[in-house]
Formats: C-alpha cells, structure tokens, sequence
C-alpha cells in the first residue's frame, strides 16, 4: 500500500538532478584541506543571505547550536518565543552544551513584540544572568508554518541590539518565507547576525543545513563544529545536492503551499476538526482533532492504517506538511480517509 506522508517535508527524496551532481561531485577533505563542493555551497549560500560566510553542517539542530554557543558565555541568557524550537525540540541542547539559561517568553503565532521582550529582558547585575542573545524563526513551526512579519524582526533586531544582545535566526524554513512572501533572503537574513537555513526540508537535498553570518564568527563557529563532531571529509558529495536544492528547489516552494491551502480549505469543511486555511502561510497545516466521541490517538492510528501518516502533538494538533512527494491525490486520500473516521 502506497503511504501518503505529511509528516514532515524532511521526508522528501533526492531528485535524479541531485543524485546526479552526488555521483560526480568533485571532493576533497573538508577537514584538511577543504572540499571545493563544501566551499562553492558556503559561498552560493552567503551570496543567496549577503553575508560574508557560510558554514556546512549535518543538521539543522547543529547549525542552531553552533549560533549559540558562539554567541553566548555560560551564564548567558538566551531569549526565545516560549514556543521555539530550540526551546523544545533540541534536547536541552542549549543548557547541555553550553550552560546558558533560557527565557521563554509567549508571542503571537510565533512573534515576540517589543513590549513582551521589555516585561521579560533581564539586565545583568549581581543577582541575575544577562540576555546575550535572542532566538526567532522563521517559518514558525509551532505556529504552522506562519512567516513572521519583517518590521516585526526588524524592530526585535534593532531592541537587541541596543541592549547589547545578538539575535539568532533558526531560518529552518526560511527559503519558504521567501517564496510565501516575496521578501528576499538577503532582507530576512539583515534581521539577525546569524542564520541558519536547512536544506533538506522542503528544498529536498538527502542532508545538511547551513550557518549563515559574518566571516569572524563563522570561522569561531568552524572550531566549535569540529569540538561537537561535525567535521565532514568527503562532504561534496552532500554538498553536491544543496547546490542543485538553492539553484532549482526554490522555485517549486509555491506549489507545496498552493497544496497545504487546498488541504486545510478541504479540512475546514469537515465536523469534528477545526482548520483555518487562513491560518496556512506556508506548507505547514494544522488541524484540531475536536470530535467528541474520538480519542485523537485513536484518528491518528485510524489514519495510520489507511496509509495515510501525520504528526499528532498532543493532546489533540494534527500537523500535516505538504512537500515535492505528496501531491493531490494524497490530499484527496487525506481527506476522504479523515471524513469516514470521523462519521464512525
């Protein structure tokens, strides 16, 4: 049975373009010497932000944690939407690995306004740690998907940095704001001092993310990588594949957007959920399993059986991602299979 899986746009395969440019990719050792594929990739990535460097790295998790831990001092303060996901999908990584204390502070479908980060900001003294650095995102998952608006980023920067704080960008999902909002990457990545930017997403390369920002702080966050393991030799033939995601994955973003709308307008139409295709900004679609004589658990497994995956965040969101290996029949399948559980 062939599964319709909106789990996550990690789950898309390499095109026969990028498996093709991994077979002949030229490669060095990127620990030693350099790997010529690595090193074109950091620079059509730094050129695609305009910023001075970009560093290659396994993940999209790595790429954040680098940020952070050459950003801050243990002690330090990290600020984040309480929402984020180096916040609660990392694993503690910002306290395990660099002793720095969070704060989370409650935003707006992902946006932290000014006026929360003033009530919140704490200002080193004798008895409290000093915000060093603030972490947004963009898309915001939690939020499904929403792009987090310019000016808002801009005035979040402008706080920051006035107050002596550097500001993280954990851009897992920026190529998708770009597309969704016609802004360029340069224009998002100006917002922070670092940005971090996966490919292997909704752009569709089998691994890898990026650490955008200026040159000093790359070559600190090249030292940190090696510490934490992330040192690559022959990386070009992954490199290889997030040359041909930049070059050619962007322009087909649209179509998975397109695609998450279409399922959350036919979602909103069905009893016992709430959707809100108004909600949709990006390819990230979340539903509330609200039926009253369903157990979400037990729609998710329903759904399961039928070939038909999501993620279920407890107790009862549904979160389906749209991607390049889903098209409209799953959708259709989505749907039909969600409206005959909800009927029984």
């Amino acid at each position: 049975m062939r599964v319709s899986d909106f789990r996550s746009d990690t789950l898309t395969q390499p095109t026969e373009g990028m498996r093709r440019a991994m077979a002949r990719a030229e490669v060095g050792d990127d620990v030693l010497d350099g790997d010529p594929t690595v090193r074109a990739l950091e620079a059509r990535a730094a050129e695609w932000a305009d910023r001075e460097a970009a560093l290659f790295v396994p993940s999209g998790t790595m790429a954040n944690q680098l940020a952070i831990g050459t950003q801050t001092r243990p002690g330090d303060v990290l600020l984040a939407e309480a929402s984020a996901h180096v916040l609660l999908y990392e694993v503690g990584a910002v306290a395990a690995l660099h002793g720095v204390q969070t704060l989370p502070v409650r935003g707006t479908d992902g946006v932290l306004s000014v006026e929360a980060l003033e009530r919140a900001w704490q200002v080193g003294d004798l008895h409290t740690p000093g915000v060093a650095l603030v972490c947004v995102e963009q898309t915001h998952m939690s939020s499904g998907g929403r792009v987090q608006p310019l000016e808002a980023l801009r005035r979040l920067k402008a706080f920051a940095h006035e107050r002596g704080a550097r500001v993280h960008m954990d851009g897992a999902r920026l190529a998708n704001a770009v597309v969704a909002s016609g802004v360029a990457a340069r224009e998002w990545a100006a917002q922070a001092d670092t940005v971090s930017v996966c490919l292997s997403k909704g752009l569709g390369a089998p691994v890898g993310s990026l650490l955008i920002g200026d040159g000093e702080l790359i070559e600190r966050a090249l030292r940190l990588r090696k510490r934490l393991g992330g040192a690559m030799r022959q990386a070009g033939f992954l490199a290889a594949a997030g040359l041909v995601a930049l070059e050619d994955g962007l322009a087909r973003l649209g179509e998975d957007h397109d695609l998450a709308r279409e399922l959350a307008r036919r979602l909103s139409e069905l009893d016992g959920v709430a959707c809100d295709p108004e909600s949709v900004d990006t390819n990230i679609v979340t539903v509330e399993l609200v039926h009253p004589e369903h157990e979400p658990q037990a729609i998710t497994a329903g759904l399961e059986a039928a070939g038909v995956r999501g993620l279920l965040f407890p107790p009862n969101t549904l979160r389906l991602v749209t991607h390049r290996d889903v098209g409209r029949s799953d959708v259709e399948r989505c749907v039909e299979v969600l409206a005959g559980l909800l009927q029984n």
